[in-house]
């Protein structure tokens, strides 16, 4: 099998990473990739949106299946024409991906389908978006409606940080037009879940519950990031807990797709809020999360180059094994992120992370005279995995603490606040 991996994050350093391990792979390419790929993989200088440059590629190359990364190049309709093709493609269609492309469009879906959700009102006013803030109780939740990079949501403290928000995106348009209509909701109180299944039409198959820590600084302090770590499995998640899921969440979106001509091939996440009165979503990705991805691939005991294709064919298996092991992922990031950052700094001590449980996966790094620098905002998400969270985090920040990038930070308690909840998952 010869695969193309589409994306340069640190999503898709992880996903070309584990589809590297199938010995069905004969051939593994990553368009653009990062300085990290390059070590497993073929980098293609062709950036993840330049679809028919991508599409020119797969044919010339004899791609059997391209596994897309992030949002944009679903967006942008990559999977309708790999399709058009008669090319094996993992991902949605352009249809589909609007549960991610525009929050408008998803919160009036799970309102039609009775999908669990905040109560909200979409604008494309200002004034009407700053009327319905104040109606609601603070905090309240702004959300961009288009596509911004994960960092199109402010959760506003009070009623004026919400109107500055809603000027920010309406009329600075800090987000161009993605912030042209707003989402704005009723804050959810609980606990932040990422649920991640692989689906074909009415079918999906449920990886193990992951969590994002979004915020800049420890203790869930500063701005929202693209974000700064995760872990997997969450440890007070259970089976009934995810059978849940898939019964309230999951099974009703592929359904209400399939119902609204829309049918849903690909990584469906849910990003959820676990309330006191169960599970609600606070929005729906097509693709999957980052850093949520370095932290599941070294979960997955399946053959991910053949689950992917299988999917991509339309057939999902009744289950996916995981191994009985905890993830941990620690992001490093440039100086200023998630504002104006560095770039171009060396990254040293790559060479000094060894070891069989964990793994370096570059976010945004670049090859330059012999070094690797960095190239963005997320540099590296460093991953180590164990027979129990304490262990795997314990193993990421010593994987952390030897590599240097002048002016980097890194938030120090990822999953530190699960570790009384983390059992052992050696067994099995």
């Amino acid at each position: 099998m010869r695969v193309l991996v589409v994306g340069s994050g640190g999503r898709e350093h992880a996903l070309a990473w584990a589809i590297r391990s199938s010995p069905r792979v004969s051939a593994l390419f990553v368009a653009p990739g990062n300085a990290g790929t390059s070590a497993i993989a073929e980098n293609v200088d062709i950036p993840a949106t330049d679809v028919e440059r991508l599409l020119v590629f797969a044919r010339e190359r004899e791609v059997d299946l391209t596994v897309v990364g992030p949002e944009a190049p679903l967006a942008a309709g990559l999977v309708d024409r790999f399709r058009a093709a008669n090319l094996p493609c993992y991902g949605p269609t352009a249809a589909a991906a609007r549960l991610e492309g525009s929050k408008a469009f998803a919160k009036d879906f799970m309102r039609r389908r009775g999908i669990p959700t905040a109560a909200f009102a979409i604008f494309d006013d200002a004034a009407g978006a700053k009327a319905f803030a104040r109606s609601l109780a603070a905090p309240v939740v702004i959300k961009a409606d288009g596509l911004a990079a994960g960092k199109g949501v402010v959760i506003a403290a009070d009623h004026d940080e919400a109107a500055r928000a809603i000027d920010q995106m309406m009329v600075e348009r800090r987000f161009g037009d993605a912030g042209g209509r707003v989402v704005v909701e009723e804050f959810l109180a609980g606990e932040e879940v990422s649920v991640h299944a692989i689906c074909a039409g009415n079918r999906a198959v449920v990886l193990p519950g992951s969590q994002d820590h979004k915020r800049a600084f420890d203790g869930d302090t500063g701005p929202n990031t693209g974000g700064m770590g995760a872990i997997a499995p969450v440890p007070w998640i259970k089976p009934d807990d995810m059978e849940l899921v898939r019964r309230t969440i999951i099974e009703p979106v592929l359904e209400g797709m399939i119902a609204e001509r829309s049918p849903f091939t690909g990584t469906l996440y849910a990003g959820l809020m676990w309330t006191s009165s169960g599970p609600k979503v606070l929005e729906f990705n097509t693709r999957f999360g980052d850093p949520e991805a370095e932290a599941l691939m070294p979960l997955l005991k399946d053959d991910a180059a053949e689950l992917f294709a299988e999917a991509a064919a339309g057939r999902i298996p009744d289950r996916v094994d995981t191994f009985a092991r905890c993830a941990a992922a620690v992001v490093i990031a440039s100086r200023g992120y998630p504002d104006r950052y560095d770039t171009d700094v060396p990254i040293e001590g790559l060479d000094e992370v060894r070891g069989a449980d964990v793994a370096v996966f570059h976010a945004a790094t670049r090859a330059h005279d012999g070094r690797v620098v960095t190239a963005g905002g997320r540099v590296l998400a460093v991953t180590a995995w164990a027979g129990s969270l304490a262990a795997a985090v314990g193993a990421a920040y010593d994987a952390v603490a030897r590599v240097r990038i002048a002016g980097a930070f890194y938030r120090r308690d990822i999953g530190r606040r699960h570790l009384a909840a983390s059992t052992e998952r050696t067994k099995g």
